[in-house]
């Protein structure tokens, strides 16, 4: 295995994270970000050099990227980020990644999938713990049935969220819609407006349909036309979407963003060791095609934040030995669907 790892908004929550999985694995990757105040700490505390450049600035990206062979972007929100980040390295010819878990950012990669192939780049998004679960399970269950027409995925158990995860699900409340893929484009459909039961192994659950990064790559992993995600409608999630439905279009005016913003800065950074450590999460696939039984499976996992820096890390040295397929791609689609249960706590049965 050869080549440099950058992991670009490294001083984040996941950032840290991501950059102390590939520590621990004996990897030594560059640390960057927008900001020398926060990068060049997280570099003397870990022993890492670091880079720094913002995003508004093409040129100090190219130099940013002088001999790195993957970028790890886990800078958000994800449609500022994501774009320039890519076309930077499309320009350098180094392999773009993300944790993102923003369908609009995820698709808007998706559309430099032509100029990656011509400089034989691959920009593959989402390699977190959203989409790579998901992701996973998404390839399995269409895999069990072919010429599938409808995909369900539901997860359970997202309890603890980082500030800068907040604050892109408040923005989502705020925009009064929620994402789902019909006939393999993406529509859109009222908060609170469908709901589904699953099985997440304690029996019949109701969830909620919510906008997730699957609604983007599970058609491209895939090739099924429709695909809606849920999330368990614990009592937060439903006040929450049933308020976005009856209030969003009123308050998404700056007043009411900035309001957002700064409360979402009043919120701790992440959740602890302890929680991270002590928490699961489950996830649920179902592919269904007319007049057959649906293929089910379930997949158990480590907290969202633990997987991400397990998740992104792999799939960076996976790339760096050479295990890639130019363009935009997806994680099952190049690592397959067995690829999440290489990861540390994960475990996957049938239901």
């Amino acid at each position: 295995m050869s080549g440099q790892i950058l992991i670009y908004g490294a001083s984040g929550f996941t950032g840290r994270l991501v950059a102390q999985r590939a520590r621990d694995l004996g990897s030594s990757p560059i640390v960057a970000g927008r900001n020398a105040a926060t990068v060049v700490p997280l570099a003397t505390e870990l022993k890492l050099d670091h880079r720094v450049a913002p995003l508004d600035d093409p040129s100090a990206i190219d130099d940013m990227l002088a001999g790195v062979s993957v970028l790890v972007n886990t800078a958000g929100p994800f449609r500022e980020t994501a774009v320039p980040l890519a076309e930077a390295c499309i320009r350098s010819g180094c392999h773009y990644l993300d944790v993102s878990g923003e369908y609009d950012s995820i698709e808007a990669v998706s559309r430099r999938h032509g100029l990656a192939l011509q400089k034989d780049v691959m920009l593959m998004p989402a390699v977190g713990f959203d989409v790579v679960a998901t992701d996973c399970l998404a390839a399995l269950v269409a895999s069990a049935r072919p010429g599938a027409r409808r995909l369900h995925l539901a997860i359970s158990g997202l309890t603890y969220v980082s500030r800068g995860s907040a604050r892109t699900a408040m923005s989502h409340i705020l925009q009064a819609s929620v994402g789902v893929r019909r006939d393999g484009q993406i529509r859109f459909i009222p908060p609170a407006s469908l709901e589904r039961v699953f099985d997440f192994g304690a029996g019949p659950s109701p969830c909620i349909a919510v906008s997730w990064g699957d609604v983007a790559t599970a058609y491209f992993t895939t090739g099924i036309p429709d695909t809606t995600v849920f999330f368990e409608a614990n009592p937060l999630n439903r006040f929450m979407m049933t308020h976005a439905r009856l209030y969003g279009p009123a308050l998404n005016n700056p007043l009411s963003r900035a309001w957002a913003d700064a409360f979402t800065r009043l919120l701790p950074e992440g959740p602890t060791a302890e929680q991270q450590a002590n928490h699961r999460i489950t996830v649920v696939a179902e592919a269904e095609s007319d007049g057959a039984p649906s293929a089910r499976a379930r997949l158990k996992t480590p907290d969202a934040y633990t997987f991400t820096g397990h998740s992104s890390i792999a799939a960076a040295r996976r790339v760096l030995g050479g295990d890639l397929q130019p363009g935009f791609q997806t994680p099952a689609r190049v690592f397959g669907s067995n690829f999440a249960l290489q990861l540390a706590g994960v475990e996957r049965e049938a239901c």
